[in-house]
């Protein structure tokens, strides 16, 4: 998504740009990671040269120990293990949303399946509208000034299915959490629980960030969202993992949802999933025209400006039913003031499925969001083909009062977005389908396994769509001025008060999240595609990680393990450098010498390792002839000592040496790169 705060039309989803590490790895990574405190071997010198800044062969290479969260779970190549589990939750809801009074009133059942080895006599659910509340954690910790607040979840009735039918549930209220109580614990390994709730809110206006509504020329638009209580994660690396809601994201179970959300007759809904009774809801031309839209590569419209300007309010309701397999969430959105439109989505293996776009008439036509389905398109059959084949049978783009935010199968745009910015933000929010609607992770404590991998593969799409029109993706926030990407970069790590890309999200400044959590976690992965593994070795590791952790609970060190074991490189320092400390690059050229002081003979090249990070580097020597050679700096270079001189067999005087060319690498000081003859 769009960070709260900073949600604008224009996503600022680059790849290659702004981003920052904090700090070194402490001697305690969370139990994520254990990382060695030496790394001295048998036989290992007793000293080792250091750069200025205090470059150190045995810190950079230190072993990084994956194998303490290696368990029967979770395997040592990074895949699910053989005796991986996961619980389960199934909601069937039933909802009315009254916008005579901004309510949302529901009744939710949740099929709670215990699978875990372990006996559960607790329920932790998610109450994420109390973060609305005066009193909410969240208020003493967010930097944005409040501009409205709610009373929250407002539960009516909390019961637990027995053997007998259904009873009151004891429970307690903790800020955006619900513990109910079992009556009777819950069995491992396949035991089941009913929990039934009653309740009620108020739907946030635009305030609500992630949820909201909005006023539109022809009438209210409503983004919701967060709007039942979500079961949290029991997992098998902490149990229960019921962080408050302080406004970052979330961290759900897999199931299926029937849903049903009943409005005003006038409204058209959005919802996940698929919708299950069309003819109830919508009219013979609307089912036509949706029939249409399944075979059409162009798009068709659904519901037309006219037909906006037709529809007479009225009094009478319409019940929308939906349902969705294999989903963590589900989120609508309802106004009477859309215009729809629709066109067929190809998948692979011959699969279809369907791209929407629901939008206010003000910013309709091809100008603006009437090309929204055809980038929609466009993003799903690209990632598709790229990575890991589409899961749902919809994918709808919703222009409203939430700038920037994805749910899965639906996602919340500005409508105020267009061309560019439009294509980038729906790119990047439909991109969110693989990380973490599909590749479930937690969000709440690793924002870059969902915005950095998206922020990653989101940047192809830029470059492939329509010659490149678009692209390239590149967006460079972190310092004013005309930086290239790398310098952005190497700006951000010369940061003392940026945070790592593996610190908690909760805990990462506003002013740093993106240039962190998306844009160092991007920059990074397309360092390891492009100049550490090369695409050959890096696509089918990173296809092998969407594949394996599909609709499952995947940590950080699975994702690293992956790498590794797929990409057949033992990438510690990389890891260490990049994603647990903002160690900064900085080679420089210290001197050109020939043999016996003869070109004919040979030369030596002595290059510094004068940073902490160490990446492989290219080194382009440029000869009197005018002809060039490029020379290989592999990260092992620096594995024993901070300096190393190149032995470079020729006979041509060299009159220049620059170390990455390119400008790639994010080396805080290029004046030291190169060399060139007196």
């Amino acid at each position: 998504m769009v960070e709260r705060g900073r949600r604008t039309a224009t996503i600022r989803a680059a790849l290659i740009v702004v981003v920052a590490f904090a700090a070194f790895v402490p001697p305690d990574t969370g139990g994520a990671l254990a990382a060695s405190p030496s790394g001295d071997g048998e036989g290992a010198p007793k000293t080792a040269p250091t750069a200025p800044d205090g470059y150190d062969p045995r810190a950079a290479f230190a072993p990084l120990d994956f194998t303490a969260t290696t368990t029967p779970s979770r395997s040592a190549g990074g895949a699910p293990g053989s005796s991986y589990w996961q619980n389960r939750a199934d909601y069937v809801i039933a909802a009315q949303l009254d916008p005579s009074t901004k309510t949302l009133s529901g009744n939710v059942e949740i099929t709670y399946t215990n699978r875990s080895p372990d006996t559960l006599d607790v329920l932790w659910l998610q109450l994420d509208q109390n973060i609305y509340r005066r009193d909410s954690r969240a208020g003493a910790v967010s930097e944005r000034v409040r501009t409205g607040f709610t009373d929250g979840y407002l539960l009516e009735s909390i019961e637990i299915g027995t053997g007998h039918g259904f009873v009151p549930a004891k429970y307690l209220v903790s800020d955006t959490r619900l513990q109910v109580r079992l009556p009777d614990p819950l069995k491992p390994g396949g035991g089941r629980v009913k929990l039934r709730i009653r309740y009620h809110y108020t739907v946030p206006a635009k305030f609500g960030g992630r949820t909201a509504w909005a006023d539109s020329p022809n009438g209210e638009i409503y983004d919701i969202a967060q709007w039942y209580p979500r079961m949290a994660v029991y997992d098998d690396v902490r149990g229960w993992d019921p962080l408050p809601y302080l406004g970052n994201e979330f961290y759900l179970e897999f199931g299926a949802f029937d849903y049903s959300i009943t409005v005003p007759a006038d409204m058209i809904v959005a919802g996940s999933g698929e919708l299950v009774n069309p003819r109830d809801v919508l009219t013979p031309a609307q089912l036509s025209s949706l029939a249409a839209a399944r075979t059409s590569d162009r798009t068709v419209m659904i519901r037309t400006p006219a037909d906006v300007a037709a529809q007479p309010a009225g009094a009478q309701t319409k019940t929308w039913r939906f349902h969705m397999q294999d989903t963590r969430d589900v989120a609508f959105a309802a106004s009477r003031a859309f215009v729809w439109d629709a066109a067929r989505i190809n998948l692979p293996d011959g699969k279809t499925a369907l791209a929407q776009s629901v939008y206010p008439v003000d910013v309709a036509g091809d100008a603006a969001w009437g090309r929204s389905t055809e980038y929609l398109k466009f993003a799903v059959e690209d990632f598709s083909r790229r990575w890991f084949p589409y899961p749902w049978p919809n994918a709808i783009n919703v222009g409203g009062p939430v700038g920037g935010m994805e749910y899965p199968a639906i996602v919340f745009d500005s409508p105020d977005a267009t061309g560019k910015s439009l294509f980038w933000i729906t790119v990047h929010e439909i991109g969110h389908t693989y990380f973490p609607m599909v590749v479930g992770s937690d969000e709440r404590r690793h924002q870059w396994m969902d915005e950095g991998l998206n922020t990653f593969i989101d940047v192809f799409e830029s470059d492939a769509f329509d010659g490149g029109v678009y692209g390239p993706k590149r967006d460079q926030e972190y310092a004013p001025g005309p930086q290239t990407p790398a310098e952005q970069i190497a700006a951000l790590l010369a940061d003392p008060k940026a945070p790592t890309i593996m610190a908690r999200a909760d805990a990462v400044p506003a002013a740093y999240s993106h240039p962190i959590s998306y844009f160092k976690c991007a920059f990074g992965l397309e360092l390891l595609r492009n100049d550490i593994l090369g695409p050959e070795r890096f696509d089918p590791a990173f296809r092998k990680f969407i594949r394996d952790w599909a609709f499952k609970h995947p940590q950080p060190a699975d994702f690293f393990r992956t790498m590794n074991s797929e990409g057949g490189e033992d990438l510690s320092w990389f890891w260490r450098g990049w994603f647990f400390n903002n160690w900064t690059h900085d080679l420089a050229v210290t001197s050109v010498t020939y043999v016996d002081d003869d070109p004919s003979k040979g030369a030596h090249i002595a290059v510094g390792n004068l940073g902490r990070l160490v990446l492989p580097a290219t080194m382009r020597i440029t000869f009197k002839d005018g002809s060039q050679r490029d020379v290989t700096i592999p990260v092992e270079t620096w594995i024993q000592s901070a300096t190393h001189t190149f032995a470079l067999d020729t006979t041509a005087a060299i009159v220049n040496v620059t170390i990455d060319p390119d400008g790639r690498l994010p080396d805080r000081d290029r004046a030291n790169n190169s060399w060139s003859a007196p």
